[in-house]
């Protein structure tokens, strides 16, 4: 691994980040993160067995239109960057150096990542095609048995998401930075290995 100490593992909703990130780092013995667990932004607006849809999760994406939905989001993220970093810095090169990190979430914007001076990093985002999303959502959402203000919120999720990803991508590339396709069938073992993979040919970033 070229003395990688830590792995970011970014990518909109639903396109397997947290799965594939814990494969990696289980295979790395890393210790496995996730964004979202530091301050966690209006999450995913269905119910589960677990718990209803918390009043002001449906309030935020019922009433807000779409662009106002990302403009939400990617203020959120900004505010969660400098404990996102010092994160990285404590697992790269400060008191937690001697345990390896794989940190994943979408708070991993691209031009934050890239402008980072931190050694012992490298960073792999994931996408797949907005018809994976889609169907990872109305599966995970029960969209086909969802009333029809349940799968309103499930819409107005999908169309931030699918805006999150085309402005992600489009930084992505024009960084060129290393982006994956999470969505082409393989499996999380599969995609842990050429995440691996990608994160061994990235250039040393051991000093």
């Amino acid at each position: 691994m070229r003395g990688v100490r830590v792995v970011l593992i970014g990518g909109t909703s639903n396109v397997g980040k947290s799965t594939v990130a814990q494969v990696v780092a289980e295979r790395l013995k890393f210790t496995y993160r996730s964004t979202d667990r530091l301050a966690r932004h209006p999450g995913r607006p269905w119910r589960t067995p677990e718990r209803a849809v918390p009043a002001h999760v449906a309030e935020h994406y019922a009433t807000l239109p779409v662009d106002e939905l990302i403009d939400s989001v990617l203020d959120h993220y900004a505010r969660l960057w400098p404990r996102i970093e010092a994160l990285i810095t404590a697992h790269a090169t400060g008191e937690a150096a001697e345990t390896g990190l794989v940190l994943e979430g979408s708070a991993l914007w691209p031009t934050r990542v890239a402008g980072l001076t931190v050694p012992h990093t490298a960073a792999v985002w994931l996408a797949a095609d907005q018809g994976v999303v889609r169907s990872r959502v109305h599966a995970g959402g029960g969209y086909p048995t969802a009333t029809a203000e349940e799968r309103q919120l499930m819409d107005k999720f999908l169309a931030r998401t699918e805006r999150y990803q085309e402005l992600m991508l489009s930084v992505v590339h024009r960084l060129g930075l290393d982006c994956l396709d999470a969505g082409d069938g393989r499996s999380p073992g599969e995609l842990a290995d050429a995440v691996l993979a990608i994160v061994a040919a990235q250039p040393s970033n051991e000093s």
